[in-house]
């Protein structure tokens, strides 16, 4: 019985070894579309493709599959490939710092998984997918300093687990989606220089967790909502830069509360506290990997 059961085994042996070294056709082919299209031989770090895929730079697999992808400031010259969108068990996918062109694929919806997109410093262009309502397990999704045009879906405020969105310094317009107020979990809020106009919704007072809210550069207009005196985590707030009719809805906020408060009504008093940042420095703008995944 004891031959017999080490027997069974072994024979799984070379299966459960194989699963943490490849993974199916499919998903590789994505891969390496990935690289064609990028421009791979010229990455800082190229991949090796007579190597096994675990030993690809910023690809992590778990259980034969693609889970995560890294390639943050690795010289990505290209545009994305709709094939993207086979890696369905993709959770962290971080291009950031590189040069990707082109618009997102419209397949990046189908990313069920993902947790954490990070396109940030590219030129990617385009609009913003109206089905990113669909990846209701992101947490992060971070595409500052590109190129985008048109509107902010309102399907955004169907990623109840969404913690962090940012937005900035794209070419954006239209107005802040009310839906946005449904995001309960969000930290952070980076909408710095666009082109939104409208008033900031009142919804967003319902943002009890946010830490971060910079809309600075913008054309919102209109009163602040009185709402905003319910965000008792908010830390970070600078609304600069903008055509605001009235700060009545500020005055009722603790403004001690801040490290960083900076607006147009300086009967207000800016401040910065110790962390001396610059007025044309955003405090939304990150350029630290921290995370090798994220």
């Amino acid at each position: 019985m004891r031959l017999t059961s080490i027997y069974i085994l072994l024979l799984f042996v070379p299966t459960l070894v194989f699963s943490n070294f490849e993974v199916s056709q499919k998903e590789k082919t994505a891969l390496l579309d990935l690289y064609n299209s990028t421009n791979g031989a010229d990455w800082s770090t190229p991949w090796n493709l007579d190597a096994p895929v675990n030993s690809w730079k910023g690809v992590t697999l778990k259980e034969g599959h693609v889970v995560a992808i890294n390639l943050f400031r690795n010289n990505l010259d290209g545009t994305l490939p709709e094939s993207i969108g086979r890696l369905r068990h993709l959770t962290h996918l971080n291009l950031a710092f590189n040069s990707i062109t082109g618009v997102l694929p419209k397949d990046i919806v189908k990313l069920k998984s993902l947790k954490v997109l990070r396109l940030e410093m590219n030129r990617i262009k385009g609009s913003l997918p109206l089905g990113i309502g669909q990846l209701q397990e992101l947490e992060v999704f971070s595409m500052f300093n590109n190129f985008l045009n048109g509107s902010i879906p309102s399907t955004f405020g169907e990623l109840k687990n969404l913690r962090e969105l940012n937005l900035s310094s794209n070419n954006l317009k239209g107005i802040i989606p009310n839906s946005i107020g449904n995001l309960t979990k969000l930290e952070a809020l980076g909408l710095f220089e666009n082109n939104l106009e409208g008033s900031i919704p009142e919804e967003m007072g319902q943002l009890g967790r946010l830490k971060e809210l910079v809309l600075a550069n913008n054309q919102l207009g209109g009163e602040i909502p009185v709402e905003f005196s319910q965000l008792a985590s908010l830390k970070i707030l600078q609304i600069q830069n903008n055509r605001f009719d009235s700060y009545t809805g500020l005055k009722q906020m603790d403004t001690k509360q801040f490290l960083v408060f900076d607006t147009d009504e300086k009967t207000l008093n800016p401040r910065f506290n110790d962390i001396q940042l610059q007025r044309t420095r955003m405090a939304d703008t990150k350029f630290e990997d921290d995370d090798d995944n994220e």
